[in-house]
């Protein structure tokens, strides 16, 4: 090993995003179903879990101050403002996995919750586009409409005639169907809470604050940025995005 750098011996270590793609991460929790059940969350969703993920989304807009996080059910996605170490994917793909997953444990524990392991995210990196930035955004907000459609047909159906039965006489089933299912057990599916439906947004808003100037004596106003926390998100059109990608 005479005359060699232990760096030629890493993996990827110079692999980076390209420079002119906007970026977005894109976490998932690690074996969240069974974290979710040991933690006896209220299925097929939870006020408590849904605030752990936004507190989660919090502590990273604080952080790296990404242009907009849209989580649902145990997925989180980031959109940069600006690339953080120089591009770096495995650093990337390490520090905002690691981030989360200690500042949702944290945030678990002052809630009360003891997991009883350790709890991890993935991540991937999505060099992207800027023009396809909203067709990500819609293709991510389907799947939390798919995930919440399905979802409710399981554990309404579990409920029923238990969880074999229920995922047998769900195989194959299509949305139209899955409605009617629903319908007929008295969940109007349109109805429940739009969080569930079309997910969790997290993004800087402009907001007028007042204060004084004594030099002239008067009060004074100027716009500030503030996060804020979408639970009646609307769905995701090029317009939306128009006001977060500077």
């Amino acid at each position: 090993m005479a005359g060699h750098s232990m760096r030629e011996h890493e993996v990827y270590s110079k692999l980076r995003a390209p420079p002119s793609s906007r970026m977005i991460l894109r976490l998932d929790g690690r074996g969240f179903h069974r974290l979710t059940e040991s933690l006896d969350f209220d299925r097929p969703y939870d006020e408590a879990f849904r605030d752990l993920m936004i507190r989660t989304c919090l502590d990273l807009m604080e952080e790296f101050s990404p242009s907009l996080i849209y989580t649902f059910s145990d997925e989180i996605n980031v959109l940069l403002d600006s690339v953080p170490f120089a591009g770096r994917v495995e650093k990337l793909d390490s520090v905002f996995s690691g981030f989360a997953s200690s500042s949702f444990t944290r945030g678990a524990l002052e809630a009360g919750f003891s997991p009883v392991k350790p709890v991890s995210f993935d991540c991937r990196v999505i060099p992207i586009s800027s023009d396809i930035v909203p067709e990500y955004f819609r293709s991510r907000q389907d799947e939390s409409w798919r995930n919440c459609l399905n979802s409710y047909a399981y554990w309404t159906l579990r409920r029923e005639v238990g969880a074999r039965r229920a995922a047998e006489r769900l195989r194959g089933l299509k949305s139209d169907s899955l409605h009617d299912l629903l319908f007929e057990r008295g969940v109007n599916i349109s109805r429940v809470p739009a969080w569930q439906r079309r997910g969790v947004g997290v993004y800087r808003v402009p907001h007028r604050v007042r204060g004084y100037n004594p030099i002239r004596d008067e009060e004074v106003s100027a716009v500030r940025m503030r996060v804020k926390v979408d639970l009646e998100l609307p769905l995701f059109t090029d317009e939306f995005f128009e006001g977060l990608m500077r």
